[in-house]
């Protein structure tokens, strides 16, 4: 049997260092003790840690016992959620926890509880907000109900009203829960609005006139690779083209450039930047392209171990084969290409990829040869991931060679292409490559998949719903995979997103929890804000139009869907306020796979005052410390 020891070297551990922690001595530690006087009063009494823990231990277990034997009662709703509380308060007692977390929380609270008042200098007002609503969601008072958008709407009792009365009672009520909903939903534009596309119309005649091309250029894919920004002496182009960037989203570009981190922005993804003013309705759409100045400096601190201190998802030591990586045992990857049309700054393979749309970054044909043939010899292997960089920027013609070859490998039964050129350079898709792509498929024995990645209904254009029409028309259905990103997770905002990715023809299919690398803190959210949105906003929408799955990425072990409590535990609150969680391997209930432990890049404080910067009411959030 392993010791705790041994367990606790072998797992893995990110690299999270201490967030600033501002001291939280303004915070009124009676509020939190009038929440559970019982807690207080155990853990003033205890001498030592141990006999706080032990005892606090037989408290909680006590409190369960109440609610399942009705001893306490509260609305089975409000229960449910009292009884996880408990047990992630257990959680964070645990003596295993504080040795795999490298964290006590309860030697915070015991020694606060004890008089020591000295503590609140070592401790963020975000891990007493996470102990305080602990607190009141264990006895029953978690600040949940009812959600802003639902305040002074009537429930109506059924058992008093029957039939086409309480059939018109119901609608009437979810009218009015609709109209909220909407007016949540309207704050965030499509592309596909008729204001918006006369306004990037003129976008679009800017962007020509500066260039000195043609309407004919415009729809020329290969015009917009000709005109990447992506150079130090592009940047005056940039200047001049949106003088709505701001200096520092400005400073952050040129530092990009001057230490040589990828950076790019098409000419079409370009006009869809509010270009005259600051970010208002683009938020997500600058944040995709445009650096932070943080992101930056870590990877330029970081240039010359890049390849290594970079690659979160340790491909490294999943890659059997040259451009091949392999998590699962039916499906491989095959990065195409290392290079894209531009750069999204929260790239996951930013440790590979140098430059946006770099000659030197595309295999050779010799180099695809031997990965195909690799796929040949692993019969079991029925699916392929086509990606990179982005496969689009291939020519037809090797584009065509590639899926020849895997085509003519019978136990290949699915081709996927994964590929954001609808995002960045829709015209890429023309009906030559779209026809050449769709006679591929064969009914019955192959098919072919276009996956993509949109991030906001901002981003979704006519132009874009020609391109997936043209593919669509060919057979081949398309799926988004958004990275629910702290740019997109306002409330509703990914609904508004499902919404545009329908109306294009697109078929939700995963929302990416952000890889946890430390150069993108600023793109991070709490795991609770994804599990929050899927539970509070995804779920108001028709089926069809959430049919993705929420997901975390576990480094070298692949995806783990984000379903609180069967893959993944709550273990431990940092004293920066931040959540340590144990994730579990896809290979759960298959094989003894060592879980992964990861901190939250923020805290749910600081991810609500993020929100409170941006003119959000943190209110519209509340629900989100009960969510683990």
């Amino acid at each position: 049997m392993d010791t705790l020891e041994m367990m606790v070297k072998r797992i893995s551990r990110t690299d999270v260092p201490l967030q600033v922690v501002y001291p939280a001595k303004g915070f009124n530690v009676e509020l939190l003790w009038a929440e559970d006087p019982e807690a207080y009063r155990i853990l003033r009494g205890s001498r030592d840690l141990e006999k706080a823990r032990r005892r606090l231990y037989d408290y909680l277990n006590e409190l369960e016992w109440k609610y399942r034997s009705g001893a306490k009662y509260v609305h089975p709703l409000v229960e449910s959620i009292a009884i996880e509380a408990i047990r992630v308060f257990k959680n964070i007692i645990s003596p295993k926890n504080e040795a795999l977390s490298g964290y006590s929380a309860l030697s915070y609270i015991w020694r606060l509880a004890r008089g020591d008042l000295g503590v609140l200098g070592e401790l963020d007002e975000g891990f007493l907000l996470e102990i305080y609503h602990l607190f009141k969601a264990i006895n029953g008072r978690p600040e949940i109900y009812p959600a802003k958008y639902a305040k002074d709407l009537p429930i109506f009792d059924f058992s008093r009203i029957k039939g086409r009365e309480a059939g018109i009672a119901r609608s009437n009520y979810l009218d009015r829960l609709a109209e909220r909903i909407w007016s949540y939903v309207e704050r965030y534009p499509s592309g596909l609005d008729p204001e918006v596309i006369e306004k990037r119309r003129e976008n679009k005649k800017r962007i020509l006139e500066y260039f000195g091309g043609t309407e004919d250029d415009w729809r020329d894919y290969l015009w917009h690779f000709r005109h990447v920004i992506k150079r130090r002496e592009d940047l005056e182009h940039l200047r001049k083209l949106a003088p709505g960037l701001t200096e520092e989203e400005l400073r952050g570009i040129e530092l990009a450039l001057r230490f040589r981190i990828p950076f790019g922005i098409t000419p079409y993804y370009l006009h869809l930047f509010d270009l005259e003013g600051p970010r208002v309705y683009d938020h997500q759409v600058r944040a995709q392209v445009i650096p932070p100045i943080h992101t930056v400096m870590v990877m330029a601190a970081h240039r010359e171990d890049r390849e290594y201190y970079f690659d979160f998802m340790g491909e490294h030591d999943t890659s059997p084969h040259d451009l091949i990586t392999r998590r699962y045992p039916m499906v491989a990857i095959i990065k195409a290409s290392d290079t894209c049309p531009q750069i999204c700054v929260y790239c996951q393979r930013n440790w590979e990829i140098m430059e946006a749309l770099d000659t030197g970054a595309i295999p050779s044909k010799r180099e695809l040869d031997a990965a195909v043939d690799w796929f040949a010899e692993h019969p079991n292997i029925t699916d392929v991931l086509i990606t990179g960089g982005d496969p689009m920027i291939l020519r037809d013609s090797m584009l065509e060679y590639l899926l020849n070859r895997l085509s003519s490998l019978d136990h290949i039964s699915s081709i996927r292409i994964g590929s954001r050129i609808v995002v960045t350079v829709p015209f890429r898709i023309t009906d030559e490559v779209a026809e050449m792509l769709g006679s591929y498929v064969e009914p019955g024995k192959r098919f072919i998949t276009f996956v993509t990645h949109v991030e906001s209904a901002y981003e979704v254009t006519p132009e874009m719903a020609e391109a997936i029409y043209k593919l669509k028309r060919q057979g081949i259905p398309v799926y988004n995979q958004q990275v629910y990103t702290f740019w997109t997770s306002r409330r509703f905002e990914t609904v508004a997103l499902r919404i545009a990715l329908k109306k294009a023809g697109i078929d939700p299919y995963y929302t990416f929890y952000p890889k946890g690398k430390w150069e993108h803190k600023d793109y991070m959210i709490p795991v609770a804000r994804i599990l929050q949105e899927r539970k509070e906003e995804a779920r108001l929408l028709p089926g069809i139009f959430r049919t993705e799955e929420p997901v975390f990425n576990v480094p070298r072990l692949g995806k783990n869907h984000l379903r609180s409590w069967q893959d993944h535990e709550l273990i431990m609150i940092r004293p920066d306020g931040r959540r340590v969680y144990l994730w579990h391997p896809w290979e759960k209930n298959i094989q003894l796979v060592d879980p992964y432990i990861y901190t939250d890049m923020i805290s749910i404080k600081m991810y609500l005052e993020h929100l409170k910067e941006l003119g959000e009411d943190p209110e519209d959030y509340k629900s989100i410390w009960y969510y683990y």
